[in-house]
């Protein structure tokens, strides 16, 4: 007792997104609607031989409108169904969408019809005798349960059909008072029940069965666009003509595969110097021409016992059948060409290049133990002798382990137990009276002692927990920040990490709020590191924290990439001049350059802060050349807050 909508039009999926038909697994709506239009015709079908059935037996008691009338309508509309349910349709492009759609108006036509052909039925049992009374029951019985069946693949609609039909077919039997017909309707429901049990056991086995080709299809795909990947991909790349990353392990796995008796060899990660600035100033397209350049001269290089691969980005990979010796002088003769000016249009560029070398058999036997030790030793080049060449050895394996500690040692830290907060004061300069303090984190692991600050955020950065780590320290401040005197400000440092995450400046902001400080009494701490990788994200991260009521201070002045555009255009309020400019102050010259940038943060309208401050000769030097804040050893140590404020206290009276 159910029906689709008009099919004459389905709703297609747009081209170049179809589905042709067994190109792939189909959505179980899907299915299930192609399933249902095979079952729909037959139940119509039922369902006009049982009414033509009952109308006939009731034409000479019942009324003729009743007996004839109304039933012809009734099959005249499943005849309308039949024909719209077998009307051909592309079934390769119906897509989940329309098959809902049309699923659900099926169930919705279920219940209406159900209704329908209850009530008529019904309606003719209050003519004829005992064999007319019967036939009523017997054409309930027979077709809700053939309904049912032809509604299989849609078992809410077969619960539709079975609920509503017996449902009202029980109060009709029960209104009427006589046993009998009340047993039988009840009888009758109880099959139902059963009958659906049954269905939905079916449907739920044709539901597994979907779900598990679904799945074989699915890993088929994968496996098909696996395939498709790595004959398209090769072992080329496609910007320089290098050997790409696949091709470098690959070969890797070849020489690790010829045994412990095989000769030496050694590989080696590349990583281009200063190549992100050129990239960045000149544009994506000029970056690849320079990436070009250098492939090109580094293919020269390649032979049958020395391989070159491009691993990714500006870095490229080195195997060197031989010995580590071999591998360095083919280093220095990769940094020398790499080196070279590389004309692209009317500009010429120049970069440099760090090598990272590890050793087979000694620094590892694995392909994935050699990489990361050349990496860890490109590393330790990068941060040590840029454009120099590192071997990997004894004394960075002991850095690896400590460094392997340190992870280990944060990942099961309580930050909120051991971590804890000390404040440098920052001091008028004429008066050393104290107008702030900066917090500066200090973790004590009960495992591995003390970990410097710097450490300590690094080591965050690398596994992922620069929020969390930034987050607890922040935590700890605004615990402390109500101690603070007066109108005293606080600073707190933010790690470039921080500035380039909006969940990290959504969760300060909102702490703030929660705290209930005077925001204004807040100064985050950014260095210039902080604003190159994304200069539009970085400002508008301290636009919202300024939007908060703090303000912003950039920190190490005079030592990054600050141009006089990055102060006009940025929303900062404080420059703290890098503590290497103290040093300076000994000589005219270096007095000159300090002067110079206290006048152009005057002309900014920029507060300044000088950092590092650490004899009495550089304050007075700081203080005559019209700096009005200052910070250092000399002033005072950081130290606890109750520490701090009892000396500042003590030095007052």
């Amino acid at each position: 007792m159910t029906s689709q909508a008009d099919l004459t039009a389905p709703r297609l999926v747009a081209a170049g997104g179809s589905l042709e038909q067994g190109s792939g697994q189909r959505p179980l709506p899907v299915v299930q609607f192609l399933r249902l239009r095979k079952q729909l015709p037959p139940m119509y079908l039922i369902l006009t031989m049982n009414a033509g059935a009952l109308a006939y037996t009731h034409h000479a008691v019942a009324p003729r409108w009743l007996a004839v009338w109304l039933p012809l309508l009734l099959i005249a509309a499943c005849a309308v169904r039949v024909v719209q349910w077998m009307r051909p349709i592309d079934e390769g492009r119906v897509d989940e969408v329309y098959a809902l759609r049309m699923l659900r108006r099926t169930e919705v036509m279920a219940a209406l019809l159900s209704l329908l052909f209850v009530f008529w039925a019904l309606g003719l049992d209050h003519y004829g005798h005992g064999d007319e009374h019967a036939h009523v029951t017997v054409f309930v019985a027979i077709t809700v349960m053939g309904c049912i069946f032809c509604l299989t693949y849609l078992p809410r609609a077969a619960h539709l059909v079975c609920f509503i039909v017996l449902g009202v077919f029980l109060t009709y039997c029960l209104a009427r008072g006589t046993v009998t017909m009340g047993s039988m309707a009840l009888n009758i429901l109880m099959v139902g029940v059963v009958v659906l049990k049954v269905l939905r056991n079916s449907f739920g086995s044709f539901a597994a069965l979907e779900d598990s080709q679904a799945a074989l299809h699915h890993e088929r795909t994968q496996a098909q666009h696996l395939a498709e990947e790595n004959a398209r991909l090769a072992h080329s790349d496609p910007l320089t003509g290098l050997p790409n990353r696949r091709y470098f392990f690959a070969r890797l796995d070849a020489l690790l595969a010829r045994g412990d008796k095989a000769p030496p060899f050694a590989i080696g990660v590349i990583d281009l110097d200063r190549f992100k600035p050129i990239n960045d100033v000149h544009g994506h397209a000029q970056g690849d021409r320079l990436l070009q350049a250098i492939g090109e001269r580094l293919q020269a290089a390649s032979g049958p016992d020395a391989v070159i691969a491009r691993l990714g980005g500006d870095e490229f990979g080195l195997i060197i059948e031989g010995s580590l010796e071999a591998a360095e002088a083919m280093g220095a003769w990769l940094c020398a060409q790499v080196q070279e000016p590389v004309p692209l249009g009317d500009i010429v560029v120049s970069v440099g290049c760090s090598v990272g070398l590890a050793a087979w058999p000694e620094a590892g036997a694995s392909a994935h133990d050699l990489f990361d030790r050349a990496d860890f030793a490109l590393y330790h080049a990068k941060r040590t002798r840029r454009g120099g060449i590192v071997r990997f050895s004894s004394e960075l394996e002991h850095i690896i382990r400590s460094e392997q500690a340190l992870e280990a040692a944060l990942q099961s830290a309580d930050l909120k137990r051991e971590l804890a907060m000390v404040y440098q004061p920052i001091v008028r300069t004429r008066s050393l009276m104290m107008v702030g303090v900066e917090a500066l984190a200090r973790w004590e692991s009960p495992t591995i002692g003390a970990v410097p600050a710097e450490q300590l955020f690094a080591t965050a950065e690398r596994l992922g927990m620069g929020r969390t780590v930034t987050l607890a320290a922040f935590e700890r401040v605004l615990a402390d920040f109500a101690r603070l005197p007066g109108e005293q400000r606080l600073s707190f440092n933010l790690a470039p990490t921080d500035i380039a995450d909006p969940g990290t400046v959504a969760a300060l902001i909102e702490r703030i709020a929660r705290s209930g400080v005077e925001a204004e009494r807040l100064v985050f701490e950014i260095t210039e590191t902080s604003l190159i990788a994304d200069y539009a994200g970085a400002r508008a991260a301290l636009e919202k924290l300024r939007a908060c009521g703090a303000k912003i201070a950039l920190d190490d002045f005079g030592t990054g990439y600050s141009s006089l555009s990055t102060l006009h255009m940025l929303p900062i309020d404080i420059i703290k001049i890098d503590r290497s400019f103290a040093v300076r102050l000994d000589d005219g010259e270096g007095r000159r350059l300090v002067r110079a940038i206290f006048n152009l943060t005057r002309s900014l309208r920029l507060e300044c802060v000088f950092e590092g401050i650490e004899t009495e000769m550089q304050l007075m030097e700081a203080t005559l050349a019209g700096f009005h804040y200052a910070q250092g050893y000399f002033i005072d140590r950081p130290v606890a807050l109750d520490v701090l404020l009892e000396r500042r206290t003590t030095r007052a009276a």
